[in-house]
């Protein structure tokens, strides 16, 4: 079928009174609102929800007051975002929902212009996940709803996993100290330690807690797996950047993994290092993607235990499925420390339930002590004072 006879298919939309009855005598399973000025959107969007027969649409939205005012309406289990909409735009709209009637939150974006950035911000706010329109836009999708569709389910499902005690704005970040300098790292730049983060649902909120916690004073290099869609990793890594003391980066390939740096992994790729201690790279690639993801953070976190052995750090933090588990049995294995987000402070409580449940943790940690713990843990490797008893 082309794009022309897929538009033509899409062009009249129910009215949410249909979809209300259509819900309510339909199958059971979590209800969707649909917010997005195009019609067409709004439609593809309806068409491939309700043919899932794993959720229901109640309600669509032609902008972010009518999405707001739908939320209190229709009160649905979740809602799909646009950004880009007239009289309210998604992130001012994703605001009042989050205050008055809080909803686990996915956004559907077009990677182009300012969207990507302000698709970061949107998460920050409390948008639980982030799904990349095929072609840039509505056309794209439109014209590719097969790419779009398992994309859209995923979040979804991710998003029906949330915990709506924990659907609120990124706290303010803590106030950082200086830039770390080479020479405070004890070396000519090269990382001796490294900090290994792997994160999904719910991920770029709680990095803008940490990472801008997270110690300047020892010699550690930061490596970052956000589960996210090529072409946002950079946005993400720049919005951090403005958040911490320490440079923070999209990876490239061959650059040096060094102190005091956070390296974030680029979308689509795996990310590795490659090399010892004090002379480690990044190596990327794109093999298979592992658990359905890539970048995989069990890639990562199994180079960096061969790479820094007992002077690895693995965390993992909220997120769905179980990615991160495998890789901290090799850091632990390496003689590293693992910890994992608690279920409390957790959006999902997915990747980090399962690598307790596997043994893998040395630690369940709440979010808000988990830069203190990482530090302590440093320290102690390091045999610099500060370190925990």
């Amino acid at each position: 079928m082309t794009g022309g006879s897929r538009s033509a298919r899409w062009r009249v939309e129910p009215s949410s009174s249909s979809l209300a009855e259509a819900a309510r005598a339909g199958a059971a399973g979590p209800t969707v609102l649909v917010a997005d000025d195009s019609a067409l959107m709004r439609r593809v969007l309806s068409d491939l929800i309700a043919a899932s027969g794993e959720f229901r649409v109640v309600a669509t939205a032609r902008n972010g007051l009518d999405a707001v005012k739908k939320a209190h309406t229709f009160r649905p289990d979740l809602i799909t975002m646009d950004l880009s909409m007239p009289e309210l735009d998604g992130l001012g709209a994703i605001a009042a929902i989050m205050r008055e009637v809080p909803c686990p939150i996915v956004v559907v974006s077009a990677r182009a212009g300012r969207e990507t950035a302000e698709a970061i911000r949107a998460l920050e706010l409390g948008a639980v996940d982030l799904v990349e329109k095929p072609g840039g836009g509505e056309a794209g999708a439109a014209a590719d709803p097969d790419t779009l569709g398992p994309r859209l389910l995923a979040a979804l499902r991710a998003a029906a996993a949330a915990q709506r005690s924990q659907l609120r704005s990124a706290a303010p970040p803590r106030p950082a100290g200086p830039a770390m300098t080479p020479a405070a790292a004890g070396g000519p730049g090269a990382a001796r330690q490294a900090v290994v983060i792997a994160a999904s649902t719910g991920g770029p909120r709680a990095l803008a807690e940490l990472l801008p916690a997270l110690p300047t004073g020892v010699g550690a290099a930061v490596l970052v797996v956000q589960h996210m869609p090529a072409g946002f990793t950079r946005s993400l890594a720049e919005r951090l950047a403005g958040l911490c003391a320490r440079p923070v980066r999209e990876a490239a390939a061959g650059m040096r993994v060094a102190a005091g740096e956070i390296y974030v992994a680029p979308g689509d790729f795996h990310m590795r290092v490659r090399g010892p201690a004090g002379a480690a790279t990044i190596a990327l690639g794109q093999d298979p993607p592992l658990w359905g993801v890539r970048p995989a953070a069990d890639h990562l976190f199994r180079s960096v235990a061969a790479s820094f052995g007992p002077a690895a750090v693995g965390v993992v933090l909220t997120g769905m499925g179980r990615d991160g588990t495998e890789g901290l049995w090799a850091v632990r294995r390496g003689g590293g420390r693992t910890f994992a987000q608690d279920r409390e402070s957790s959006v999902v409580y997915g990747m980090p339930h399962a690598a307790a449940e596997a043994g893998a943790v040395d630690e369940v940690v709440p979010l808000e002590r988990m830069a203190r713990r990482v530090d302590e843990e440093l320290r102690r490797r390091a045999g610099r004072p500060g370190a925990a008893p």
